[in-house]
């Protein structure tokens, strides 16, 4: 009897951890969709300042990362990550990638060492950004890695939440999802309303 209780609580144990890191997240967003996205100024993998509000007239993807999240190395691993920014870059899309991962904390990276991550995946952001307090993070209200905003060239929100349909970390999915990124920026940039602007982000916890 005994066995079985502490085998029952090693597994609800282990379900609890799992849902920490992997459920989609439910919580409010702290922006609205429609709404104008918050200006934030913050230094790049260089060392340089970049202001949101010097893109105006541009399209602007916020891509939350951590390097070693399972999610995160599902869609760079693959190369579905770097695809989708160099499809969308060369039609003069800004992509910012955002770390708010805090010192100490999985997925934590130097200027230096995000650069080099970025060499090493081949990746093609504009540029990365450095959030180490999660203040901007915070001010999006971004929940998991990856957590993907989209603001048109007036400045508004006009999708936020996951990059696909199939929360998994198996590459395998990759082919089989509706890429919820491709889709709103695709419409938008046809003239037509985005038809699904907000959805609920999965991945692993952005770690505050």
């Amino acid at each position: 009897m005994r066995k079985n209780v502490i085998l029952g609580a090693a597994v609800v144990g282990m379900l609890i951890t799992a849902c920490l890191v992997f459920c989609p997240s439910k919580a409010q967003s702290a922006v609205e969709t429609g709404a104008k996205a918050p200006n934030f100024t913050l230094p790049n993998s260089n060392d340089e300042d970049t202001t949101l509000s010097d893109f105006a007239g541009s399209y602007v993807v916020l891509e939350w990362i951590n390097h070693e999240c399972p999610f995160v190395v599902k869609h760079y691993g693959s190369g579905n990550m770097q695809s989708l920014q160099e499809e969308f870059t060369d039609k003069g899309v800004i992509w910012l990638s955002i770390n708010s991962s805090a010192p100490g904390k999985q997925g934590h990276c130097t200027g230096a060492e995000a650069n080099d991550l970025t060499e090493q995946k081949e990746a093609s952001p504009t540029a990365v950004l450095l959030d180490p307090d999660g203040t901007v993070g915070k001010m999006y209200g971004a929940k998991t890695t990856p957590h993907m905003f989209i603001i048109d060239p007036d400045g508004k929100i006009i999708y936020q939440g996951a990059i696909d349909d199939i929360p998994s970390f198996d590459p395998a999915d990759i082919a089989q999802a509706n890429n919820y990124v491709r889709l709103a920026l695709g419409e938008s940039m046809a003239g037509s309303a985005v038809s699904n602007p907000s959805t609920k982000s999965y991945g692993c916890s952005v770690k505050y």
